[in-house]
């Protein structure tokens, strides 16, 4: 039997997902982040010695970080339709959007989240100038720009295509509606990044994400870092 051991708000809700898209029967162990700091538990350190999720067992083996959840799942229970397609280019397409999300797309949104906790966080009024100008300057240097080219290059990718693969839903879209969820958090997608909304629209309406949910419990991203 697998177990999810799924943080609350974290990337482990995608792993659920996943597993219900499988149709494999697993159990769900639900860890809640510190009130006060908003990380997870000491107690997923007694699961794996880094102490963050997702992370399952499955018989004898733990396995942990997300893309190796995904990859492990998917060479193992699925029948073909949620790996990449016979092409080359399918699989070299599937592997890149399966590592792009937490390669490249999930440190800018780690930054932006950091970023924007030191602009709004309290501290003394003769410290506020420098932290708020240090901060000022990673976004106006690095962070703006390199956001909106990601999440432009996603927007156009999905202006061709329902899913980031193709016409039909893989692994690879699974691992990617985290780092769009989390974008959403900051950007209006609606707006700005059309196709990026449409995306999250349509895998939320999928029976399998509904019954995600429902198993994971609780599901609001507010800019926590597991």
């Amino acid at each position: 039997m697998i177990t999810v051991h799924h943080l609350e708000n974290s990337r482990s809700q995608r792993i659920l997902w996943l597993l219900e898209e499988l149709a494999v029967d697993y159990e769900v162990r639900r860890y809640e982040r510190d009130k006060a700091t908003k990380l997870a538990p000491p107690e997923l350190q007694d699961v794996h010695p880094l102490g963050k999720s997702p992370v399952i067992t499955d018989g004898n083996l733990t396995i942990a970080e997300s893309g190796a959840i995904v990859e492990y799942l998917v060479n193992k229970y699925d029948a073909g339709r949620l790996g990449p397609g016979p092409t080359e280019r399918d699989k070299v397409d599937y592997s890149f959007w399966l590592h792009y999300a937490e390669g490249s797309v999930m440190p800018l949104m780690l930054l932006s989240l950091f970023v924007g906790r030191i602009e709004s966080a309290k501290m003394p009024f003769f410290v506020r100038p420098v932290a708020r100008g240090i901060a000022g300057k990673i976004r106006t240097a690095y962070l703006d720009e390199n956001v909106a080219r990601h999440l432009g290059f996603m927007n156009e990718v999905l202006s061709d295509s329902e899913w980031f693969c193709g016409e039909t839903l893989t692994a690879a879209d699974i691992q990617m509606s985290f780092p769009i969820e989390a974008a959403e958090v900051r950007t209006n997608l609606a707006q700005s990044y059309p196709h990026l909304d449409r995306f999250l629209q349509r895998a939320r309406a999928l029976p399998t994400y509904q019954t995600a949910l429902v198993k994971g419990g609780p599901y609001q991203l507010m800019g926590a870092a597991d």
